[in-house]
């Protein structure tokens, strides 16, 4: 007896639901190549996993940030999609994350606007093709004592950031408020970025959406001023190698890699405290920097931007490019690439309705019949997920 597990009508979770039924002695298990092997009594079928991996731009996995993967991950999507995922840290460099799908040492990216149309200016042959957020994730903190009243204050003042590829984050940022870059002074600092604040030794820091929650978890006496009450332009996104949108078997498996990330997001969206147990209980190191509260609202203030796609009515990974067009022409009027860079090289939409076709009713049972464990059951959600 033979069964196609990837195929439309039969699942891998049905498969083994079916199987169960049938009395036929099921074991799943992988191969160092990425395949997963159905092991019956009759003779056995392989079916070949395309691999896939991802590579974030932080150095580190511990976070709430990409539920979205996690999920997908956990409830075996991405395996009924097809695909063996890998998740990369990558190391600290701000151009880790274009660079290594570039030379072919990962497949899919998380830059930030800034590092992308640096990598693409400077010959890195990647797009972004999948919007994770529509308008500006980036936050300025300073001390809670700090006289600063508003962002446009920052002229001459000594801001801190994690490395020194985080320049081309901020400058646009300043030229938009109407500063001149050339007037602060950055401080490179490395991991302790936001410390560096904390102890009077810089004016302000940059910070994103749902770090300040946990700065707050970890006692910095911060407060913020948030991009989307001083900015339009856009954030990071999922970049890849361009010449993966010609290759059919390469789209393909990028197809089914966004459309898992869409179905995390539509899972997180309808069973929030699910999708935030399934990442808290994976990380020791999250839960040794945050309550299962702390973590909920970390995820809740990323999954709301995340969503403002599908909450447009455009879907998930949608992208919006007059905002790209405004964040181009700054950053070449900044210098920062040698030319202006079109929208249409920067960012590609042609993956996005692939995407979103995804049996969103079946994820939304999947999500509601999830069974939280004692931790998570009472855990109240302190605003909207969508």
């Amino acid at each position: 007896m033979e069964e196609k597990i990837f195929e439309k009508k039969m699942t891998r979770r049905n498969f083994i639901k079916k199987s169960a039924h049938t009395g036929i002695g099921v074991g799943l298990g992988l191969t160092a190549l990425g395949k997963i092997i159905v092991h019956a009594s009759e003779p056995t079928e392989e079916v070949e996993l395309a691999p896939i991996t991802f590579i974030t731009p932080r150095g580190t996995l511990d976070v709430m940030d990409d539920y979205n993967l996690w999920v997908p991950i956990h409830m075996g999507y991405f395996k009924d999609l097809g695909l063996d995922v890998t998740m990369e840290p990558g190391p600290g460099d701000a151009f880790a994350c274009t660079k290594f799908v570039d030379q072919n040492q990962a497949d899919v990216g998380y830059p930030s606007p800034g590092i992308l149309t640096s990598s693409i200016d400077t010959g890195m042959s990647v797009i972004l093709a999948y919007e994770m957020m529509i308008g500006s994730v980036w936050h300025i903190a300073v001390r809670e004592d700090s006289p600063m009243k508003s962002p446009k204050e920052l002229a001459g003042k000594t801001i801190s950031i994690g490395w020194a590829g985080w320049q081309v984050i901020m400058d646009p940022l300043l030229v938009e408020l109407g500063i001149d870059p050339s007037s602060v002074e950055y401080a490179v600092a490395g991991p302790q970025w936001g410390q560096m604040v904390d102890q009077g030794k810089a004016d302000a820091a940059l910070c994103w959406l749902a770090l300040d929650v946990q700065w707050n978890a970890v006692g910095l006496r911060l407060k913020y001023f948030r991009g989307t009450d001083f900015s339009i332009m856009p954030s990071n996104g999922y970049a890849v190698r361009k010449s993966d949108l010609t290759n059919p078997a390469k789209r393909d498996a990028l197809v089914k890699f966004f459309k898992g990330s869409s179905m995390g997001l539509h899972f997180g969206r309808t069973n929030p405290q699910a999708a935030a147990q399934i990442v808290y209980d994976r990380f020791p190191a999250v839960r040794e920097q945050m309550t299962p509260e702390i973590a909920l609202e970390s995820m809740r203030q990323l999954a709301y931007s995340y969503v403002e796609g599908e909450r447009r009515g455009l879907g998930y990974g949608a992208f919006v490019p007059e905002g790209w067009e405004k964040f181009l022409k700054i950053i070449s009027d900044l210098g920062q690439t040698q030319r202006l860079l079109s929208v249409d090289e920067t960012i590609t939409s042609e993956l996005i309705a692939e995407a979103n076709d995804f049996n969103k009713k079946q994820v939304e049972r999947d999500a509601k019949a999830f069974e939280l464990n004692n931790t998570w059951k009472n855990i109240k959600t302190q605003g909207p997920f969508f």
